[in-house]
């Protein structure tokens, strides 16, 4: 059985902020299997965002193992690692 699957902290900011910019967010944390955390679209394009806790240290953002493979098996657009608002909205 899976457990419930968490959010960073910052998570609902970053969404927040990218809405407030006009951005459309879909959550897609629970999906699992180093899928990104967020989809997000933006003056026609789709970006595909990790989120990682910027206020824990390195060691703590570091991508799991199936983030690794799956970020590295990904054939589409670019994946977007961001760890604060401005992270997000410069990604845009």
């Amino acid at each position: 059985m899976r457990r419930a699957a968490k959010i960073d902290a910052n998570q609902p900011d970053i969404i927040s902020a990218l809405r407030a910019m006009g951005a459309s967010v879909q959550t897609l944390h629970t999906v699992g299997s180093g899928v990104p955390d967020l989809l997000v679209g933006f003056r026609g394009q789709t970006l595909l965002i990790e989120v990682k806790d910027g206020s824990k240290p390195p060691s703590a953002r570091t991508l799991t193992p199936d983030q690794v493979e799956w970020h590295r098996d990904w054939r589409g657009s670019k994946v977007y690692v961001i760890t604060d608002v401005t992270g997000a909205i410069d990604t845009l």
